[in-house]
């Protein structure tokens, strides 16, 4: 029978007890939850993450050290340009300045933006080239699909690439199942890592972002989301694909085209992710760089086709106005 989450912390604070008192003896590694928490990244007490990550790990304060966001934007509204969201968020990706918003609060769907959750869940297990199996209970979901057949065999890093590229909803449903056994156990996980990164206004159901009772983010919990995404170096790699070719089981290639339209016409432009759903509206999360100067832009619920120019327009002023980082961002 395993033992509770909390006999799991306290097994292994024993090993990193010991070492510190200097026993002597060889150790293995020991579980970073023995490790205290840096200040900037807020983590969550809730008993529920310990329970999500039972089996495979017990609870761990995020790996990434995400700078605060600033309570405040920065700029008046009055000095911003104008946007169709109904909330956004502009952020200084190094640093967390706030340098503008509306509505950054407000809980509300933001579709498939939400697979960037997804993606740190899948990154967080590693092995990105076991392969994993489709099953036909994963294919159950629409309208954007890749048109995977219950059976066929693909690693974890293709699939990985294909859901941020193309964000096809049957790929993610077969990531969760793979990862977590379930979807209902996988969105457990999510929240978990949500939590883990200081989001504390969210709640996820599923890993694709399609509307469901219960869920929910806002503009200033995904831009924390989106720092640690921009801070990983598999999905920055993946975000800044205009393309991707994807080799079917049966030897088909298929190119892939890119969601995110801003990284056509926008040469600083380099991710990250997209969504739409009727309740959600249009959202968008990007990302560009020029200079050393890094942003990191979340538009939720835009009703109209203008969310690129938008974002092209707020991102360049935004780049014009942050701070040049030392910090080595992945390619």
């Amino acid at each position: 029978m395993r033992p509770p989450p909390r006999a799991i912390l306290a097994s292994l604070a024993v090993p990193f007890l010991l070492a510190a008192c200097g026993t002597g003896q060889s150790r293995a590694p020991v579980a970073s939850a023995a490790l205290p928490v840096p200040a900037a990244v807020p983590v969550a007490p809730a008993a529920g993450y310990a329970a999500a990550l039972e089996g495979e790990s017990p609870y761990r304060p995020s790996p990434y050290f995400l700078p605060e966001i600033d309570a405040r934007p920065e700029f008046a509204a009055s000095s911003v340009p104008y946007t169709r969201a109904e909330s956004y968020l502009l952020i200084d990706a190094a640093t967390g300045r706030h340098l503008a918003s509306r509505n950054a609060e407000v809980k509300r769907s933001v579709a498939s933006t939400q697979k960037l959750v997804t993606a740190l869940v899948i990154l967080d297990a590693g092995n990105l080239d076991k392969p994993v199996r489709v099953q036909a209970g994963d294919l159950r979901v629409e309208p954007t699909v890749l048109g995977l057949r219950a059976g066929e065999t693909y690693t974890r890093r293709n699939l990985l690439y294909v859901m941020l590229v193309k964000s096809c909803n049957d790929v993610a449903n077969v990531l969760a199942r793979d990862n977590a056994g379930s979807i209902s156990a996988f969105a457990a996980k999510m929240n978990a890592k949500a939590r883990s990164l200081g989001c504390y206004n969210s709640s996820f159901k599923n890993p694709h972002g399609l509307t469901a009772p219960g869920q929910y983010s806002t503009a200033r919990d995904m831009a924390r989301v989106s720092m640690a995404a921009y801070r990983n170096p598999v999905i920055r790699d993946a975000v800044r694909r205009r393309s991707y070719t994807f080799r079917r089981n049966n030897g088909q290639m298929v190119t892939l085209k890119s969601t995110n339209d801003l990284l056509a016409f926008m040469p600083e432009c380099n991710g990250m992710k997209t969504g739409y759903t009727n309740a959600a509206g249009r959202c968008l999360i990007s990302t560009a760089s020029r200079s050393g100067r890094n942003v990191i832009l979340v538009q939720l619920g835009t009703k109209t086709k203008y969310i690129w120019d938008d974002g092209r327009i707020l991102m360049s002023w935004g780049l014009q106005r942050a701070r040049g980082s030392s910090f080595a961002f992945a390619p």
